[in-house]
């Protein structure tokens, strides 16, 4: 008997979880497609651009301010700054070395541009909880293919969360 009673439960766990993926998928759906920041710097490690663009997008009007756009694009970039020229570096060398090394040299280039991801990744998420969270907003660095040639890209994503209607029955 007991078996039984932990089945349905079961049944009745599960369809709530239905019922509120279909409801989050709801509001998705009325969401505004995400605002994209490309890398606008001229040299770019692994996908990965040395700079972004500082522009404020016209589609974040009356959701944030052009300032604190612009001071959050300025940590990215500072970010990026301290460490993309230490794996050009790395890559220069590795490169050179490769031939000798069977490919290993490259190796020390493929961890720390793994690094600055999650460092940039980071800085991210404390925005995000700092601020933008706050104001509807979710930042996160993305993979995407470039326009111009099929190689992919890091931008930055700057998603729109919905807003939870609080007038709805639990």
């Amino acid at each position: 008997m007991m078996e039984d009673f932990d089945e349905i439960y079961e049944e009745e766990e599960e369809e709530e979880e239905d019922e509120d993926r279909a409801a989050e998928e709801q509001l998705l759906k009325y969401a505004p497609d995400p605002v994209v920041v490309r890398g606008s710097g001229h040299v770019t490690v692994f996908g990965l651009s040395n700079k972004f663009e500082s522009e404020f997008p016209s589609a974040l009007t009356g959701k944030v301010a052009p300032e604190e756009f612009k001071a959050s694009i300025n940590r990215v970039n500072s970010c990026l700054r301290k460490t993309l020229p230490v794996n050009v570096r790395w890559l220069l060398c590795g490169c050179l070395c490769c031939c000798c090394t069977l490919g290993f040299s490259l190796w020390p280039v493929i961890c720390l541009s793994k690094r600055t991801r999650r460092s940039l990744e980071k800085l991210l998420e404390w925005e995000n909880s700092r601020l933008y969270h706050k104001l509807c907003l979710h930042w996160r660095l993305s993979k995407r293919k470039c326009e111009t040639n099929n190689m992919m890209e890091y931008v930055i994503l700057i998603e729109f969360l919905p807003k939870i209607p609080i007038f709805r029955p639990d």
